[in-house]
């Protein structure tokens, strides 16, 4: 019986795992595919998702996803984000009570529109205070290679935030906590739009201008649609805004960065995702997140040029002038 559950072994969850192991929790890990979870209890590895990393003793899997649930004290999901309400539905009352339920994903349910934390407090009709959310710069390769990050753990309840970040945290991985919800999932969920935006410049062949002008402008937007939703600007600013933004629009181990980049290449929207190894949650969240904008009447440019090339309405080289520039001067 493990101290903690993941669910969800690809790239992050896989990762995300042996961060908590590394930190000292005997961790189980759900595997919807049985030989991954052979692989990673025989061998070790995931090789995969996370090609070359060796996994710790003390972190198990299994494909028997009640299993992994049974007698968990924290449970972290982190499974595609269009899947999350349908896993819940089928498993949720296998969760332990009083357990706090971690959300590791970052995206917008679609139809819904609901941020990851809002389908959780639905669907296993919980308080909020048992949910967190964890975001930040955290590229899964690098964090599972050990190097050094930080992350953010946040809830509407302190003693569920410092308990999740008690957890998660070791030699390589720190984690810090605040209270500020909304602002630190949506900043996981907007950075990725603005990384399939980088993503596309880049594939086209645009330079180093133009994608600091793209990120910098990007931050704006992010921050705007994020206060106008309640969250708190100064989030926006640390390591769940900022902080995740560079991290994921400047690497290619970014499937969002990747995915726009496929798209700036000439690839069509279907064509990239069945290139994808796994899901670049920034292509689900951008008719959603735009629907949230129109509905608060938050100005997203970037966003909607983004949208216009993965409608096919828009040349991917046509997309930089609209992104860095306007009609009309306006305050930067």
């Amino acid at each position: 019986m493990a101290d903690v559950a993941v669910l969800g072994a690809g790239s992050w969850g896989t990762t995300f795992a042996k961060a908590l192991a590394d930190g000292g929790s005997s961790t189980v890990l759900w595997a919807r595919r049985a030989e991954a979870a052979r692989e990673i209890d025989q061998s070790r590895r995931n090789t995969r998702y996370l090609p070359g990393i060796d996994l710790p003793a003390s972190l198990h899997a299994t494909a028997d996803i009640r299993e992994a649930l049974a007698g968990a004290s924290q449970v972290y999901l982190a499974v595609p984000s269009q899947h999350l309400r349908q896993v819940l539905r089928d498993h949720g009352e296998a969760i332990a009570p009083e357990a706090p339920v971690v959300s590791l994903m970052k995206g917008v349910e679609a139809g819904t529109r609901l941020r990851m934390s809002e389908v959780i407090a639905e669907e296993l009709r919980i308080d909020a205070g048992r949910i967190a959310v964890v975001s930040g710069p955290n590229l899964a390769l690098e964090i599972a290679q050990e190097q050094p990050t930080a992350a953010v753990v946040s809830s509407s309840s302190p003693e569920t935030a410092r308990d999740v970040a008690r957890r998660a945290r070791n030699d390589y991985f720190h984690s810090f906590i605040n209270n500020d919800v909304v602002g630190t999932e949506f900043g996981g969920v907007l950075k990725n739009l603005v990384a399939v935006a980088i993503g596309i410049v880049d594939g086209v062949g645009y330079g180093e201008n133009t994608k600091a002008s793209i990120m910098t402008r990007g931050l704006s937007e992010v921050t705007d649609f994020a206060v106008a939703f309640g969250a708190e600007r100064e989030t926006m600013r640390g390591l769940a805004g900022l902080g995740d933004l560079i991290a994921t629009c400047g690497s290619p181990l970014s499937r969002n960065f990747t995915a726009g980049r496929l798209l700036g290449m000439g690839y069509s929207r279907t064509d990239v995702i069945a290139r994808m190894e796994q899901t670049a949650e920034g292509l689900a969240s951008v008719e959603p997140v735009a629907q949230l904008a129109e509905q608060r009447g938050v100005r997203m440019p970037i966003l909607e040029q983004v949208r216009l090339v993965l409608d096919g309405a828009m040349d991917p080289r046509d997309i930089a002038p609209h992104l860095t520039t306007d009609d009309e001067p306006i305050e930067e």
